[in-house]
Formats: C-alpha cells, structure tokens, sequence
C-alpha cells in the first residue's frame, strides 16, 4: 500500500465536498512534508507526483487550501 491510499480511500467514500485538517489527513497517512505547509503548489492536481495522483485517483481535485488554517477542500471532478 502507498502512502496516500488511505487518502484516496476516505474520499471514496466521502461527499462531493470534502474539507480536512492537514492533522486530519496526518491521522489517514502519517506525517505530511514540510513542503505541504509551507508551499501552496504542492497541493496542486499534477498527476506527476504521488500524493495529487492519490486524491485525482479517487476523482477528486484540490479546490482551496488555507496554509494559515492548514485546511485543504477536495471536490470530486
């Protein structure tokens, strides 16, 4: 198992909007890079990176992320 299929799990599973905590998705893959607090771009939807191939696999795209509130939205394509 990859690191970010239990991501890709819970949004399966999940509505149409999906708002989580950085600490949320933390509890669903372990700790999240640095590079995910503190550069906006790494939430971008490019499959070329594993952890934006997780969420799109599920059919879903990054919509808003507040760094500041470390919250993230998925919306399901």
């Amino acid at each position: 198992m990859a690191k970010y299929d239990p991501l890709a799990d819970h949004l399966r599973t999940a509505g149409n909007r999906v708002s989580m905590s950085f600490s949320e998705i933390e509890g669903l893959v372990g700790s999240l890079p640095k590079s995910a607090r503190e550069y906006r771009p790494w939430w971008g939807n490019d499959r070329t990176h594993v952890h934006a191939k997780a969420w799109m696999a599920a059919g879903y795209e990054v919509s808003e992320v507040d760094a500041d509130a470390e919250r993230v939205v998925f919306e399901r394509r």
